[in-house]
């Protein structure tokens, strides 16, 4: 029955929003891929962290969300900030430290944040966003909103003592969040079969009494969302928190400063085969749902977005010296 729902509600997706699917994928392959070159220049202030490879997942998860549902990520975070719907011009602002930025250039690319459209902040501490997801899920609770919050992180996080702490409490108080882990299968240069010991990270789940769930495919948008859709619901309803898990990979290395020698070519060539894109440009050409044209313009109006959000960037002041101690405490 749960299948033939599913369905329904793919069924019942609108041409639009197939579209903007595509759009968001596109733009966070795009911004990444774009940023990868600037950092090189010293566009970017700090170390950098890049999701090519990973637009699917981050896509699919958030596309059923809406601007008052709540998402907290890790360093990694580019993805769901655009997913979320980031202004793009305002997030390479903040990138480069700019007063423009959608922070005012105060948080650079591991702490970036739209409150507006429900993203209370990506975090350079590993695991550090499990509690303040739990904190988030208690306040929607209390204040009966409505609203769940969505905590990502990668795989190597859940070996913090934070995700195993926040899984418990979350379920104890039977809050409205759901923990999404991106499974890429490294932490840093340690292969997941060196620090975790079970054989899916949506086991842990059982542990604590929530359902886990598992997209073996997280390369498939299409998959994520009808997993995340059925979850959705499950948490909005009232019944608690839930687990998911997506097998994807990063691209490139850890981090700008990563040149990635303890994977083979033929891995990364491997999962490049894969590509999320291409496998989504070929699930609306074949199903009739989007023409190459249509698809082709989507792709040129991007790369001309992130062309100008690049020069907005670039001509955008500094932050002045005075304005230093604002905003430190929340209102």
């Amino acid at each position: 029955m749960a299948r033939k729902i599913l369905e329904v509600i793919i069924a019942m997706l609108s041409k639009k929003q197939y579209l903007d699917m595509f759009l968001k994928m596109q733009r966070i392959r795009d911004v990444d891929t774009k940023l990868n070159k600037l950092v090189r220049r010293g566009f970017v202030q700090g170390m950098t962290h890049f999701s090519v490879g990973e637009e699917a997942a981050s896509v699919g998860a958030i596309q059923g969300l809406t601007d008052q549902d709540i998402i907290f990520s890790n360093h990694r975070g580019h993805g769901q900030t655009i997913a979320k719907g980031i202004d793009i011009p305002a997030m390479f602002a903040e990138l480069a430290g700019k007063a423009t930025g959608s922070s005012k250039g105060r948080g650079g690319s591991m702490h970036l944040a739209n409150l507006e459209k429900g993203n209370y902040g990506t975090n350079g501490i590993v695991g550090g966003g499990y509690a303040l997801a739990v904190g988030a899920a208690l306040t929607q609770q209390y204040d009966n909103t409505g609203n769940i919050v969505v905590a990502f992180s990668g795989d190597s996080a859940t070996n913090e003592g934070s995700f195993h702490e926040s899984v418990n409490l979350a379920a104890v108080w039977n809050l409205p969040v759901i923990f999404f882990i991106i499974n890429n299968r490294y932490g840093i240069s340690t292969d997941i079969n060196y620090s975790t010991k079970i054989s899916h990270l949506y086991l842990r789940a059982d542990a604590y009494g929530i359902p886990g769930h598992y997209v073996e495919d997280g390369n498939d948008v299409i998959a994520v969302y009808e997993k995340m859709q059925e979850v959705i619901d499950y948490v909005r309803s009232g019944n608690g928190p839930a687990l998911v898990e997506v097998e994807s990979y990063r691209w490139f290395g850890h981090s700008t400063a990563d040149a990635g020698a303890y994977r083979t070519k033929e891995e990364v060539d491997a999962w490049k085969a894969k590509d999320p894109l291409k496998k989504y440009r070929t699930y609306l050409t074949e199903n009739k749902i989007a023409t190459d044209e249509e698809l082709d313009m989507i792709e040129k109006e991007v790369a001309q977005e992130i062309e100008d959000a690049v020069k907005f960037a670039q001509d955008s002041p500094e932050p002045e010296l005075s304005v230093a101690f604002e905003d430190v405490w929340v209102d």
